[in-house]
């Protein structure tokens, strides 16, 4: 039998999610969230893109405003209030020192406890099948991990406390969701019908990703990844993630 998860900690107050792409939270991370803001925390959402490449029929410059207006209303369907978009260009995010420094000036920003953010390792599973990740999501993961450190180190990029970005050294913990390999989880039952709606809320993407109908489309496929987590959480829906202790 695979490991049993672990209940997520729960003495923080503030996160920050930093993800890739419009769509990447509701795909199972907004369950979480949503049962978080029940409990009083807050949250905020920031993107690297626009997620302006993402729907084939579309040319980046239709893509890029619907989509921003998608995620905005994702958001807000799970109570999330304030979204924040970098403007990296969808698909060839690099990693490197510019990524890592905008990261760092949000965390510096907004002073989280915990972070949040997308599968960094080479590749994904669902049931009995593994893909390859894509380089945005490798990336922008990647990028979040390091940039928690460099948002406590005044010494590393220096012009940020020049525009009053002080160092913030308390993140306590980095939530990985859609990890191969999670070792926490969160009780997400009461959250499910709002990842639901959140996720409907990208209705245009999901129309151009499949034939399938848009809402059962999107509750099959929450339903399926929540029990799944279940069978390792004790018979309860839940999201799971892969956690980093600082």
């Amino acid at each position: 039998m695979a490991d049993q998860l672990r209940e997520m900690p729960t003495d923080w107050r503030r996160a920050l999610a930093i993800v890739a792409h419009p769509d990447d939270l509701e795909y199972g991370a907004s369950a979480a969230v949503a049962t978080w803001l029940d409990d009083g925390r807050e949250c905020v959402y920031l993107l690297a893109s626009l997620g302006e490449a993402g729907i084939d029929t579309l040319t980046p410059a239709e893509a890029g405003p619907l989509r921003e207006r998608e995620q905005r209303a994702g958001a807000a369907a799970v109570g999330v209030r304030t979204v924040e978009f970098l403007g990296h260009p969808d698909g060839v995010i690099e990693y490197g020192t510019a990524l890592r420094r905008d990261f760092a000036a949000a965390i510096r920003r907004h002073r989280p406890e915990l972070v949040l953010t997308l599968n960094h390792h080479d590749t994904w599973s669902w049931g009995d099948s593994v893909f390859w990740n894509t380089p945005d999501h490798r990336n922008v993961g990647r990028a979040t991990l390091d940039a928690v450190g460099d948002a406590g180190n005044r010494w590393i990029f220096p012009e940020l406390v020049e525009d009053g970005l002080v160092p913030w050294d308390g993140v306590r913990y980095v939530a990985v969701a859609g990890s191969p390999n999670p070792t926490h989880a969160v009780d997400a039952g009461a959250g499910l019908e709002r990842a639901v709606a959140s996720l409907l809320c990208h209705r245009t993407y999901i129309e151009a990703l499949t034939k399938e109908e848009p809402e059962g489309y999107c509750r099959r496929f929450l339903e399926g990844a929540m029990s799944a987590v279940s069978e390792r959480f004790g018979g309860r829906r839940g999201v799971a993630f892969e956690l980093f202790t600082r």
